[in-house]
């Protein structure tokens, strides 16, 4: 068992602390350092973040967004007056107030996120694709004060009791816009809060209401160097961030973009049309991404080809499988810059596969990050050897140890189990087969859909692919494959089962081929399974 013991963790922070140096991330400058660092220590990492941002970064452009471009200056003035007034708004200090965010990607997003951390909140943060119900879920069971959301979630917040403000409206101020606590606010930094904030990070909720990871707000190099030793993202790169910053994967990099004093450009829809502009227009670095994302990025096919995108020499994807298919349509288009995350809400990030990684082995996740150690076990526990298939464990910098509601998650030893299963190939890459649940026994047999759908996905005319199970009177379960196409030149079924029948078992052949025109996929990328029985299929 791979235990951190002090020295290896005094070890792990040394060496973040040079990645950091490298990387820019400490001011050379000794008085904005100063700065800066005061800033975050009187008001934490998020909540300090602004006036960090402003004391080293200044007047650079720091958001630009559907409504315009904000300075760092710009940027800390207006959480810090978001701050002052929700300070007015909750003033019994004795009390944590607990403040709710479904926003899209946009500036205010985050100026609220930084603003209730100043003020020692406790800050939630809600999916865009929530409805009523799990937005009304979790506001009771995370005891929601307030809510600050965009207008087009108005009815999906309408039965929502507490105080609530808009940020984002396309046509006449609403009564409730959160502009008009930003101008009744004091520019001023605000004083050190009664106590520090924390963060609630929403799983993904793929199959039902999903739970609450708290974090803590970060005490240790290795989040931040473990992330930038491999995605080498560097002070003045334009970052498009497509990804939503409400999950970690967004988050993180939007945090990490502004401390080194990039430009985030934001959007609050993706379109891959307008995306394709941004990144060449406005000469974007880097590009972040999930892999439905990257998909209809390919399939404007020869504006890619066309366009000017030699500023770009980042390409990351996370919050969904990548499959090795689109890893390698990627890596033709943009060359070698793709970069892959593996990991979890409750475990922050666990492994990233550079552009190396991926040419010499498209389906890996890549390799253990600084400070994150990995085990892959049989269902005993016991390690398991090089290429043999198990649960992956792993213990990271950043996870939790239970959920809101009280679910535990690590065990005693610190591991914890992402609930996938998986291998680590001979040079120590990690290979991630799927769900450690989703195993379906049809007819005595073991079937995993994940490897059903890499099989459908390796068909050149399948552009995605869901597998699921379904009850079946003589097996148990059967399996349902849902296909989406490339058009004119979709398979039939008839071809489908000849192009399985020649990479799977008989026992893993799915027994229905339904399909559809898309899948629904959540703003991570991944595919929302409680809905797919609501798909209007077709006939190829």
């Amino acid at each position: 068992m791979n235990l951190r013991g002090p020295a290896t963790r005094l070890r792990d922070e040394a060496a973040a602390a040079r990645i950091l140096w490298a990387a820019g991330m400490v001011p050379r400058d000794p008085r904005r350092a100063v700065a800066g660092v005061r800033a975050v220590a009187r008001s934490g990492p998020f909540g300090g973040l602004p006036a960090y941002c402003a004391a080293v970064h200044g007047d650079t452009p720091a958001v630009i967004d559907d409504r315009g471009a904000l300075t760092f200056d710009d940027f800390a003035a207006r959480t810090h007056r978001l701050a002052d007034a929700l300070r007015s708004e909750f003033p019994d200090h004795r009390r944590q107030p607990s403040i709710g965010i479904l926003c899209r990607n946009h500036a205010d997003a985050l100026v609220t996120l930084c603003a209730a951390a100043a003020v020692g909140a406790r800050v939630v943060l809600l999916g865009a694709d929530f409805g009523a119900r799990q937005v009304a879920v979790v506001a009771e069971r995370e005891h929601l004060d307030a809510l600050v959301y965009d207008e087009e979630f108005r009815s999906a917040t309408a039965g929502f009791g507490g105080r609530r403000w808009c940020a984002w409206y396309d046509d006449e101020r609403p009564a409730d816009a959160l502009d008009r606590l930003v101008d009744r606010g004091d520019p001023t930094p605000p004083p050190r809060p009664p106590r520090p904030a924390s963060l609630v990070i929403l799983t993904s909720g793929t199959s039902g209401i999903p739970k609450g990871a708290p974090r803590a707000e970060p005490r240790t190099l290795l989040l931040t160097a473990g992330l930038l030793d491999r995605i080498p993202l560097r002070g003045g790169t334009r970052v498009l961030l497509s990804a939503p910053v409400f999950h970690g994967w967004g988050l993180l990099v939007a945090v990490l973009t502004l401390m080194l004093g990039g430009t985030l450009v934001l959007r609050r829809r993706f379109d891959a049309v307008r995306a394709l502009d941004d990144l060449e227009r406005l000469r974007c670095g880097a590009f972040i991404a999930v892999p439905t994302m990257l998909r209809r990025i390919i399939d404007l096919g020869e504006s890619i080809r066309t366009a000017e995108l030699t500023a770009l020499r980042i390409v990351a994807s996370g919050g969904a499988r990548l499959e090795p298919g689109l890893v390698r349509e990627v890596s033709n288009c943009f060359g070698p810059v793709l970069h892959n995350l593996y990991g979890s809400t409750e475990a922050a990030y666990i492994s990233i596969a550079t552009p190396s990684d991926l040419a010499a082995a498209p389906n890996c996740a890549g390799r253990p990050t600084l400070g994150t150690a990995l085990q892959i076990v049989d269902a005993a526990g016991r390690a398991l050897p090089a290429e043999a298939e198990g649960r992956i464990l792993v213990r990271t910098p950043a996870q939790i140890d239970a959920y809101t509601d009280g679910t535990r998650r690590s065990g005693a030893d610190g591991f914890l189990d992402t609930g996938d299963r998986g291998y680590l190939d001979d040079v120590g890459r990690l290979h991630v087969s799927g769900r450690s649940d989703s195993m379906v026994v049809s007819g005595g047999e073991n079937v995993f859909p994940e490897e059903v759908e890499l099989a459908l996905l390796d068909h050149p005319q399948i552009i995605d692919a869901a597998v699921t199970p379904v009850d079946d009177a003589d097996f148990g379960q059967r399996l349902r494959a849902y296909v989406v196409g490339v058009g004119e030149g979709s398979p039939d079924e008839a071809a489908i089962r000849a192009h399985l029948a020649g990479r799977l078992p008989r026992s893993r052949m799915p027994r229905d081929v339904v399909f559809v025109d898309t899948l629904p996929r959540g703003s991570s990328g991944k595919v929302l399974r409680r809905t797919l029985d609501d798909l209007k299929e077709y006939h190829a």
